[in-house]
């Protein structure tokens, strides 16, 4: 069994999301799953992304330090999209991280001020034409993180990943699920 915090993205804390992390515990693995928005949910990216800016991405970053903190060591960091911060974040600053799961995003490790940490496992899911995401940033970060899974899948949509949203592709998103717990098996 693994030790998973899984962070939700802008839209907040859907059913998807919940979803998603229910299925990780049914394959055999503890998963947490923080509100980083107070309850909070957005029908939209874009109403979701807006909120994030209002409230502020450290301030978002921050909550998931918070809730990580409940945490011990030897945890895998996941998160969707806007969860990709504070999940990478932790991932490579917190002490005795085993590794780090980024479902539709990822920055370069200079942006949380180190190196990808050699003794934390990485896996990303990305599709190859999401305008939410810089690519060249999460090749990036898979080249800075060395023996990193990169998974890119064919199209444009975003949260592909999420059942309760309209981005949903089934056939992706059970790819993801399946290779998220083969990664989280490894692991435990």
């Amino acid at each position: 069994m693994t030790h998973v915090i899984l962070f939700h993205h802008a839209q907040g804390l859907t059913e998807g999301v919940t979803d998603f992390a229910q299925r990780l515990r049914d394959a055999g693995h503890n998963v947490v799953v923080p509100d980083l928005y107070d309850g909070l949910t957005f029908d939209t990216i874009d109403a979701g992304v807006a909120h994030a800016e209002k409230t502020g991405f450290d301030t978002i970053i921050e909550r998931g330090e918070r809730a990580a903190d409940a945490m011990g060591p030897d945890t895998v960091y996941a998160g969707f999209s806007l969860g990709t911060l504070p999940a990478q974040k932790l991932a490579q600053t917190r002490s005795g991280a085993l590794g780090a799961v980024l479902f539709h995003g990822g920055v370069p490790a200079a942006m949380f001020g180190s190196d990808w940490p050699a003794t934390v496992a990485l896996q990303l899911h990305v599709t190859a034409e999401d305008e939410w995401i810089e690519l060249l940033e999460v090749e990036q970060l898979a080249e800075d993180a060395g023996a990193a899974e990169l998974f890119i899948y064919p199209g444009s949509a975003h949260l592909v990943a999420d059942p309760s949203l309209s981005e949903y592709d089934e056939e992706i998103a059970e790819l993801i699920l399946a290779r998220t717990i083969a990664f989280l098996d490894r692991l435990a």
